[in-house]
C-alpha cells in the first residue's frame, strides 16, 4: 500500500510596514496558487498574519520565498506535521489590522520576549509573577498555563475593556502574556505598556512553541486552534481540564451548535451530540427541528404543513 505523504502546516506573523497591502496580497495569492498551498493569510499595512498547509516541499518553497524578502528575513514559522491539512482552499485577505483590536497601538512599545526556557525557570524557581492569557474565553476553557489569569472576552477587540477591569492588579507586578502563536500577546503587551504597565513580557512564539519544547510541564489541557481541528494536543499526558456543558462528563470536543440562530461554540460529548442533534439546549433543538421541517417541506414544494384537523374544502 502506497504511503500517504505527510502534510505540513505553518503558523506565522510579523508586524512590519507594508506600503501597498493590495499589491502584496495579489502577488502572495499568485505564489500560493502556483505552488499548490492551502490556507488563510491576512495582509494589512501593519504586517502579515497567516497559516498555510501543504507538502514539505510546498511549505519549504513558501518559507524560502518569504525569507528572500528583506522585510521577512527573520520571520518565525511554527510548523505542525500530520496526515492532512486543516484547510480546504487558499485565501489571502486585505484588512485594516492583522489582529483586530480596533484601536491604534504603537507596536514600537511591544514587550521583550521571554523564551520557553526562561518561563519554565520562573515557574520552577517560585518567582513571583502574573501569567496573563490574552486569548478568548472559549480558548482557555480547554487549556491554559498553570495559575494563568484569564479574561472574559469573546474577541480580541474586547481585550482593552476587560484589561481595564484588572489593570490595578498588574501595576508594579512582573507580567508575562501569552497566546497561541504570539501575535495577540505582542499587540496586547504593546497596549499594556502604553497604559503604564511597565514590567511586561511576552512568551516567544506562544503556546505551540512552549509545548513542543517542554510538553507535560506547565501547560494544562489542550490548545484551541482556529482551523477545522479546533483542538490540538501538544502534551503526551492528554488530560482534559473541561467537561461537557450538557452532562458535565469529562470531554474536550468543541462543536458549533446546529441551531443557525445560536451557532455558538460549545463543549459537547459524543453522547450528548447524538442525543441533542448537535444542539446546545432544548430551545436550540426545537429551533433546529423546525428549520429541518421547513427545509423538508420546501424540497417537496410545500410551504406549510396541512393539519388533518383542518381539511381543505373541495
Amino acid at each position: 500500500m502506497e504511503e500517504i505523504e505527510n502534510k505540513h502546516t505553518l503558523l506565522f506573523y510579523k508586524f512590519v510596514d507594508i506600503k501597498n497591502p493590495e499589491k502584496f496580497a495579489g502577488e502572495h495569492m499568485d505564489f500560493c496558487k502556483r505552488v499548490g498551498l492551502l490556507g488563510r493569510i491576512i495582509i494589512a499595512k501593519e504586517g502579515i498574519n497567516g497559516s498555510v498547509g501543504g507538502t514539505k516541499k510546498q511549505v519549504d518553497d513558501y518559507k524560502d520565498m518569504m525569507r528572500k524578502d528583506k522585510k521577512f528575513f527573520d520571520i518565525s514559522f511554527k510548523e505542525d506535521i500530520g496526515k492532512s491539512t486543516p484547510f480546504t482552499k487558499m485565501k489571502v485577505l486585505v484588512k485594516d489590522e492583522i489582529i483586530a483590536m480596533k484601536r491604534r497601538v504603537d507596536m514600537g512599545k511591544k514587550a521583550q520576549y521571554i523564551s520557553p526556557e526562561e518561563l519554565l525557570k520562573m515557574y520552577e524557581s517560585g518567582e513571583d509573577f502574573i501569567i496573563l492569557d490574552a486569548r478568548n474565553d472559549y480558548e482557555w476553557k480547554v487549556g491554559k498555563f498553570k495559575n494563568a489569569m484569564t479574561l472574559q472576552i469573546k474577541t480580541f477587540r474586547q481585550f482593552p475593556e476587560e484589561l481595564d477591569k484588572i489593570k490595578d492588579n498588574l501595576f508594579g507586578k512582573k507580567v508575562v502574556s501569552y497566546c497561541t502563536g504570539g501575535i495577540r500577546c505582542e499587540k496586547a503587551t504593546a497596549y499594556m505598556k502604553e497604559i503604564g504597565i511597565e514590567e511586561v513580557y511576552q512568551l516567544e512564539d506562544g503556546i505551540i512553541n512552549f509545548c513542543k519544547v517542554f510538553p507535560d510541564t506547565k501547560w494544562e489541557g489542550k490548545c484551541f486552534v482556529f482551523d477545522k481541528r479546533l483542538i490540538a494536543d501538544y502534551n503526551n499526558e492528554k488530560k482534559n481540564i473541561v467537561n461537557c456543558e450538557l452532562c458535565e462528563g469529562n470531554c474536550d470536543l468543541y462543536r458549533n451548535c446546529k441551531s443557525a440562530e445560536c451557532d455558538k461554540l460549545v463543549v459537547m460529548c459524543v453522547s450528548c451530540e447524538k442525543k441533542m442533534n448537535g444542539c446546545c439546549s432544548e430551545s436550540c433543538l426545537a429551533e433546529f427541528k423546525e428549520f429541518c421541517r421547513k427545509k423538508a417541506f420546501a424540497r417537496q414544494g410545500r410551504k406549510t404543513l396541512i393539519s388533518s384537523s383542518n381539511p381543505v374544502n373541495n
